[in-house]
């Protein structure tokens, strides 16, 4: 494993537009032989995932009101907040699919340097959370091309736990399948439960404290490094412009279709928004938290123009790749799901 400094001209980049464009940069271009590591702090920002439903996630008027940029990344999992208390990490791993979907071999090695920092109860839990009891002070997602892929997620420091609890508003189901009535109460920063030595450093100190574990050496200079150089900046300026740095990417259109149903599941949260014209469904869209290497336009294009039956629905998505596109969810499961509609 190599570092990918992701500074410019020796600054840290904060500008989480430009940071949580930089893992489709590493994967799609540069394309760096083996496996490299990137960990960034970004300024107050909500990340949502690539098929979520901002308009429904996120307190859109606390958002703005507060200057919280709002940033959609390229691949799956649920909406955060992130401020300088808070560190990303992604793991960049080029040409071998062999660890892909397996968020246990990227998160030990996290949580093995935490328990040296004095953080001896983190551990791993559920599909892509690391946990210290009952709360939640990481949660990973994943996004693949070819057999190339990046892997990460946040770390909760020193978050104000304050501003996140506002400006996030999930399904209150999803919630409920935790076991918890706010975002708050699932929560954690991972400062007060190490030692007072780590509990004294900023996020900065942290980081390094951090990445000197996972890399086991003395120095940040023992750590073999890549620098993104000047020619690696303008493409990924270039690769900002017009899309990342847009708000149709970002925020989406929120296409205000008159149903709306949604349910947490294994897979994560799924959540359908449509209109019937007569008895057949006329649009669709399907929003949620899961993570898929696959496209879930498939799934909505295989219910267009479906009659509102059981029987329609099941059929129309048993023709598709739904494991493939979505997660391991049955067509009935899904069918029953777009049924709530009828039992409101």
């Amino acid at each position: 494993m190599f570092f990918i400094d992701t500074s410019r001209n020796g600054k840290p980049v904060y500008d989480p537009i430009v940071n949580q464009s930089l893992d489709n940069y590493l994967v799609n271009d540069l394309k760096l032989p083996g496996h490299g590591l990137i960990m960034y702090v970004n300024q107050p920002a909500v990340i949502i995932g690539v098929n979520q439903n901002a308009y429904a996630e996120v307190n859109l008027p606390y958002l703005k009101a507060n200057h919280i940029k709002l940033v959609r990344r390229t691949s799956g999992g649920g909406a955060v907040y992130h401020d300088f208390g808070n560190i990303i990490f992604e793991n960049i791993v080029i040409n071998d699919d062999e660890h892909f979907g397996d968020f246990n071999y990227f998160a030990q090695p996290i949580i093995n340097a935490l328990h040296d920092m004095g953080a001896t109860d983190a551990q791993m839990r559920g599909r892509n959370d690391m946990v210290i009891g009952d709360q939640k002070f990481s949660g990973m997602t994943m996004f693949k091309v070819g057999k190339s892929y990046a892997a990460g997620g946040t770390l909760m420091f020193d978050l104000d736990m304050d501003v996140a609890t506002n400006v996030l508003t999930p399904e209150k189901d999803k919630l409920a399948s935790k076991g918890v009535k706010s975002v708050h109460s699932r929560v954690t920063n991972v400062k007060p439960f190490l030692k007072p030595t780590y509990q004294k450093l900023d996020t900065e100190g942290f980081k390094e404290q951090l990445l000197l574990r996972l890399f086991n050496v003395k120095s940040m200079a023992d750590i073999e490094t890549y620098h993104l150089n000047d020619h690696d900046w303008s493409i990924i300026d270039e690769r900002l412009q017009g899309k990342y740095d847009t708000d149709e990417w970002n925020y989406g259109k929120n296409p205000g279709f008159d149903y709306y149903v949604s349910k947490h599941y294994d897979i994560g949260t799924v959540s359908f928004n449509f209109s019937l014209k007569g008895n057949k469904i006329s649009d669709i869209k399907l929003y949620g938290d899961f993570i898929t290497g696959g496209n879930v336009d498939v799934i909505e294009k295989a219910l267009a123009g479906v009659t509102f039956e059981r029987k329609d629905l099941v059929h129309a998505l048993s023709q598709v790749d739904i494991k493939g596109n979505l997660g391991d969810i049955s067509p009935e499961t899904l069918a029953d799901l777009l049924l709530e509609k009828k039992r409101e």
